[in-house]
């Protein structure tokens, strides 16, 4: 079946956040194999031949998120959705929301516009046959809408996408639009459509913004950070945006022999993710990106941003 076209409050004087003030929780659902990290030594077509783990470790955390009470929006692999629909459909069974991650994990920078409007079409496909659900929200793999593509989120907003969470506003040698803006904001596209942008969560030390939004950050810096990254947020009345990958809560994963630095970024302190990240869902409130929407039209927040448009121009195709 064809993919249809989609056309201020601070702490108390406790210093404890208040009740209201819910953060954005979010997994990226993939295997330890499909990562960036890995992709000079696994070839996309070599992935069927590692045992995948992805099933327990996402059964893992929907275990966790249930003891803690809290629902996160998953993007989800089509390559995932493909193999596993019964554990998509089960992620939206349990009350998360689904979204997209593409298909293939290739960065949107190495694709041409045609291929990633359908490496995305392929995705949302099933996903959505998975669940009966429709996607709306878009995560790109690595972080990779970067100056040389931000014409994908013209083809995000052309497709009917709602959000984008793909620009990590910092400078990175794999991805990164250091003078993006570090909140949410809509970008308006070439033929004046608008889609939301909801960037992962950094803070400003300085004069630079520094990553604080989870994953390899979450597990090689000390959790003193984490927590200072979600109270200057909540000092500033806004959602922090996290992210996880269900890998990093798996310490016996299979170690596959790759360069130093990305053997250091992907294996890091795996053992104590798990405990961090149960600390930080019993010391935070969370929702999901679209519970987040639901009250963003009408909030300040939205009035900013249709006056502090980003200073980003999208690259030619």
């Amino acid at each position: 079946m064809p993919l249809p076209t989609r056309n201020s409050v601070g702490t108390d004087a406790a210093g404890q956040h208040p009740p209201e003030l819910k953060h954005i929780l979010s997994i990226d659902l993939e295997d330890y194999f499909h990562v960036e990290a890995f992709a000079g030594v696994v070839s996309r077509d070599e992935w069927d031949r590692f045992p995948s783990r992805v099933e327990n470790n996402c059964h893992r955390l929907l275990d966790i998120f249930d003891r803690h009470s809290v629902k996160a929006t998953f993007f989800v692999l089509g390559w995932i959705a493909q193999r596993f629909p019964a554990l998509v459909r089960e992620v939206h069974q349990r009350g998360h929301e689904l979204a997209c991650h593409s298909y293939w994990h290739r960065k949107v920078s190495s694709l041409t516009p045609t291929e990633f409007r359908a490496d995305t079409r392929a995705a949302c496909n099933v996903i959505e046959q998975a669940a009966s659900v429709r996607v709306t929200g878009y995560r790109a793999p690595t972080w990779s809408v970067t100056p040389q593509s931000l014409w994908a989120l013209d083809i995000l907003s052309e497709e009917g996408f709602a959000y984008d969470s793909s620009i990590f506003p910092i400078k990175h040698d794999l991805y990164g639009i250091p003078g993006a803006s570090r909140h949410p904001y809509y970008h308006t596209t070439r033929h004046g459509g608008r889609l939301l942008e909801l960037p992962p969560a950094t803070v400003r030390l300085g004069g630079k913004n520094f990553p604080a939004a989870g994953g390899g950050w979450f597990r090689m810096l000390p959790f003193s950070y984490t927590k200072y990254a979600f109270r200057s947020f909540e000092n500033e009345g806004r959602p922090l945006v996290f992210y996880l990958h269900p890998w990093e809560i798996d310490p016996e994963q299979p170690r596959i022999a790759a360069p130093f630095k990305s053997r250091l970024r992907h294996y890091t302190n795996l053992g104590r993710t798990q405990a961090r990240l149960e600390h930080m869902l019993r010391s935070f409130k969370f929702q999901t990106f679209q519970d987040y929407l639901k009250g963003f039209a009408g909030s300040s927040d939205a009035r900013e941003t249709e006056v502090a448009q980003p200073v980003l121009q999208p690259s030619a195709r």
